[in-house]
């Protein structure tokens, strides 16, 4: 055995470390907030590690992606590639000198051999197994004598002592496994970089780390670690695995193939950093009252992992619209004005009145928009051209109602267009609209307000013609008006 050299420390570390293979999506973050919550709840440290050493799932810019994605959510970390700290370098790539100590250490107990054998002689005793309906455990065929370990073939830790493992889960309480979790694993490949199932141990051994989030799936490879451990002489950190986030359905966990998103799509289709925060802080895990929206100061403050539920959670992204909307009501006038702008084009920035109209149409962005994306679609149908420039029809029709005719469409508006002449106040739409409806109350709503909006919008769908009057202004509203007394009478 070896001998221990971890020093003990009171302070709370915890990890994310994920593998830049893909992009990040909420399963990755989600993991990663809970990780970031508890150790900034305990004054601890959260650490942000990347494991690359699987070069061939490797994908250019996902580290990149990863970095970005989590300083987007605002989550900043205390130690990691791009800041530094007292235990790097961060991407495992950069230590294979220490994972080679390390391996060596094992070779030297005792605990760790070369494979001698090939891939093609290793898939004959796999076929051999599935033939005799047995599972196939490598320490069956592991050889009496060991070769020195030259590097160039892979390296196994060696499973000394078959035994059943017990062990508590901060989530899913105590858990154990029989003998036939335990196997031969491959610690260094013959490529000269580690595994998974030893690279993030020593990892975590070096960067002092006492508590470790991930997935439930990792579960049962947790005896093959804890033998690890055992090995070391090194006592393991907390385990708290993290329930799967489900697929629309419920039956299978949430993938890339059942639509799991790119978490900075979420960010390109308008939502705000701090509401997919509050989202998925709850995606899993309960509070303990109905308050659903929180700063994340108040989440640290309350966050528990006893309250991490065991079952699956399944993603509702209308909460997630509902809790964005929250999140946008919070902002200020100017903060949302640019939150909406951002969708706005820029010939319509440009023309002289751009900040008066757009001043006037924020409480109707703020009653119709919850997201980003709707605001997009608002822009892309045309739903907001007509606040900007004059509509274009030419077919009368359009602004005839039900059973009215050309003629009385013509009369209603030539009406409207007295009213709006002499009306002088025109800071709100109430005041317009005690102006005009009276009229429309006694010829008929439909009659009298389906020409008028139609004339001020151009379109069957739009908001009321009171709320587009005092957008447009008074100079605007008659020249349309105008407009369509033309079109009816052509």
């Amino acid at each position: 055995m070896i001998q221990n050299t971890q020093k003990n420390t009171n302070t709370i570390v915890t990890r994310f470390a994920p593998s830049p293979t893909g992009f990040m999506h909420i399963g990755n973050v989600r993991t990663a907030i809970f990780a970031y919550l508890f150790a900034k709840k305990n004054n601890g440290k959260f650490i942000l590690r990347i494991e690359d050493t699987d070069k061939d799932r490797e994908i250019a810019g996902a580290e990149k992606h990863i970095i970005e994605s989590l300083h987007w959510l605002q989550m900043n970390w205390d130690e990691g590639p791009d800041n530094g700290g007292d235990h790097g370098p961060y991407r495992q790539s950069e230590r294979l000198d220490l994972y080679n100590q390390y391996a060596q250490k094992l070779i030297d107990a005792g605990c760790a051999y070369p494979d001698p054998y090939t891939e093609e002689e290793i898939q004959k005793f796999r076929t051999q197994a599935e033939e005799e309906k047995r599972p196939f455990l490598f320490r069956n065929h592991r050889p009496e004598t060991f070769e020195i370990w030259d590097g160039k073939k892979p390296l196994r830790f060696k499973i000394s002592e078959i035994k059943s493992y017990a062990w508590h889960d901060m989530v899913f309480g105590d858990l154990t496994a029989g003998p036939e979790a335990l196997d031969d694993f491959i610690m260094i490949k013959s490529d000269g970089y580690p595994t998974y199932n030893f690279a993030h141990i020593i990892d975590d051994i070096e960067m002092r780390v006492t508590h470790v989030m991930r997935g439930q799936e990792y579960i049962s490879s947790t005896p093959k670690f804890l033998a690890v451990y055992d090995a070391l002489q090194i006592q393991a950190p907390h385990y708290a695995s993290m329930p799967h986030i489900m697929a629309t359905g419920g039956n299978k966990k949430l993938g890339k193939r059942d639509g799991a998103r790119d978490i900075l799509s979420y960010r390109d289709e308008g939502y705000l950093p701090e509401a997919l925060f509050n989202f998925l802080s709850l995606l899993g895990w309960n509070p303990g009252t109905d308050q659903e929206i929180f700063t994340k100061d108040e989440l640290i403050t309350i966050f528990a992992l006893d309250r991490v539920q065991k079952s699956g959670a399944q993603v509702n992204e209308e909460k997630l619209d509902w809790m964005n909307k929250e999140y946008l009501k919070k902002k200020s006038l100017d903060e949302r004005k640019k939150y909406y702008e951002i969708w706005i084009p820029d010939t319509f920035k440009q023309i002289p009145d751009y900040e008066i109209k757009i001043q006037k149409i924020l409480p109707l962005l703020d009653e119709r928009i919850q997201v980003g994306r709707e605001m997009k679609d608002f822009v892309v149908s045309g739903e907001i051209d007509y606040f900007f420039k004059k509509p274009e029809y030419t077919d009368p029709s359009i602004l005839v109602w039900k059973n009215g005719t050309i003629e009385s469409t013509q009369k209603h508006l030539q009406q409207l267009a007295i009213f709006c002449d002499q009306l002088q106040d025109w800071s709100h739409i109430d005041v317009i609209k005690s102006a005009l409806f009276p009229y429309a109350e006694e010829q008929g709503r439909g009659d009298v307000l389906w020409p008028l909006r139609v004339s001020l919008s151009g379109k069957e769908k739009s908001p009321d013609p009171f709320t587009l009057a005092h957008i447009l202004g008074k100079e605007e509203t008659l020249k349309r008006i105008n407009y369509a007394q033309k079109i009816l009478e052509l």
